[in-house]
């Protein structure tokens, strides 16, 4: 600044100076003014005084600055040496984030709906989309032909049973004769021991005797032939009543064919394509639509053959679908594929959620997580940590650091290690040390077993190395205690 006002001074006395010469020059042309020489004067006067001024202000700035920086220091050493940190509250939660799959919802099964018989399909009662119950009539093919073979097996039915009525009537009439048989033989049993008698007696001719001793076993030979026509008719029966049966399995199979003609849904669902259109011919076997059963949904995942031993069938699964953001679905994993994509090296994995509201359809983008049975543990920054061999709060040991970088997080170090709680009274915030059992390590955390309850507050990071009873100053990074 003192530069700065002799380098204006010198610009006027340098203007001064070159006024003058051109007065000078200029004398001769005219005479020199009183009143320019008043003038001069006031200019040169006014110079000085501005340089002088700018003088004295510079000179001051140098005193005002060093007092308040004076005072600044004295107000740091008015504050009582709190050391400023970063605080945490201590929460239980997981080390490592479970990777996410991403796949697309399908029906749980779908359903080939198929003509059984052949003929022209005359309707068609549902379109793409519809819903469907189990059992509704969805089509309807040409029935005549059929019609008429279900009535040509009914009339010969109806014939045989005629048949077998008639062998039931000759049964009957052959077994009244039989017991007409019977009764005679039985009379004719009587005389003849009667005759027997009477010829003992000699009241009777031998020739009577021998006479009625024959027409007892006429009359035997008689039922024994009556007999034998009751069994040949009861074998006629039976082939008539054979015959009925197997005419009632045709009548059952013309009638089940002819059943065929109505196309029903097989399962509850939806329609998912519509193959064909009424009016077209069909033959046995052509599909005519494609129904998906929603009543479950399935997601079907590429797992890399790295996660695929911790994946089980059975185990429960979290989807979340990009339609629905505000719902979650708890499912498992129902089928884990045998081959793997030898390309990629992924392994399908087939996850089944449910349905009931039947809100989720098919070629929906899901978002699959597989829940493990990874116990919640308090996970801490490492950077709280003050281990062995660690000289300084919020950082570790050179081992460690290369231990951590070097993968073998995934082994659970079981150390011990130290963290500082923070403890507030009043307006006084002190910390506390606290020792600590230590779990595994990933990401730059680390699980704590044993040593520090959840909700408790503790050092995340601090200014410079902390002892037991120190007094802190919490930064505005801290996080509040709610």
């Amino acid at each position: 600044m003192i530069l700065e006002g002799n380098q204006q001074l010198k610009v006027a006395h340098k203007l001064t100076h070159n006024k003058r010469q051109k007065n000078r020059n200029c004398f001769w042309r005219q005479p020199i003014s009183k009143k320019m020489q008043v003038n001069t004067r006031k200019i040169f006067i006014a110079s000085v005084l501005g340089v002088g001024l700018l003088t004295a202000g510079c000179g001051s700035l140098p005193k005002e600055s060093a007092e308040a920086q004076s005072q600044r220091r004295e107000g740091k050493q008015q504050g009582g040496g709190a050391i400023p940190v970063d605080a945490s509250i201590a929460r239980t939660g997981v080390l490592r984030e479970e990777p996410e799959y991403t796949g697309t919802t399908n029906p749980f099964r779908t359903v080939s709906l198929r003509s059984r018989v052949e003929g022209q399909l005359l309707t068609l009662n549902v379109d793409v989309g519809d819903a469907l119950k189990q059992g509704q009539i969805l089509a309807q093919v040409d029935d005549n032909l059929l019609r008429t073979a279900q009535n040509q097996a009914e009339a010969e039915l109806a014939a045989l049973k005629s048949e077998v009525a008639r062998a039931q009537a000759q049964i009957s009439n052959v077994r009244a004769e039989v017991e007409k048989a019977r009764a005679e033989l039985v009379q004719a049993q009587a005389d003849s021991q009667r005759q027997q008698q009477l010829l003992k007696e000699g009241a009777i001719a031998q020739q009577t005797a021998q006479q009625a001793r024959t027409e007892a076993q006429t009359a035997a030979q008689v039922l024994r032939a009556n007999q034998e026509r009751v069994r040949t008719e009861q074998q006629a029966l039976a082939a008539a009543q054979g015959r009925v049966v197997a005419q009632q399995a045709v009548v059952a199979e013309a009638k089940e064919r002819r059943s065929y003609t109505r196309l029903t849904s097989p399962v509850t669902g939806a329609v998912l394509e519509k193959v064909t259109e009424p009016g077209n011919f069909l033959q046995a076997g052509n599909e005519v639509l494609r129904i998906g059963d929603f009543s479950r949904v399935k997601v079907v995942v590429q797992v890399s053959e790295l996660e695929l031993g911790k994946v089980r069938v059975g185990q429960p699964v979290k989807v979340q679908l990009d339609a629905f953001p505000n719902q979650t679905y708890s499912g498992q994993v129902t089928r884990i594929s045998p081959a793997a994509d030898t390309t990629a090296r992924l392994i399908p994995v087939e996850v089944v959620i449910p349905n009931n509201d039947g809100k989720i359809g098919s070629g929906l983008l899901a978002r699959v997580n597989f829940q493990t049975q990874t116990q919640a543990q308090i996970v801490i920054p490492e950077t709280a940590l003050q281990e062995e061999g660690t000289k300084r709060q919020g950082g570790q040991g050179d081992k460690e650091k290369s231990a951590s970088s070097s993968g073998s997080s995934s082994q659970p170090s079981k150390r011990q290690g130290t963290v500082f709680v923070v403890t507030q009274a009043g307006d006084k915030v002190t910390v506390t040390a606290r020792a600590v059992t230590l779990g595994e390590r990933a990401d730059g955390n680390v699980e704590v077993l044993s040593g520090l309850r959840a909700g408790e507050r503790f050092v995340t990071r601090s200014g410079k190395p902390l002892k037991n009873g120190d007094t802190v100053g919490l930064s505005i990074l801290s996080e509040k205690e709610s």
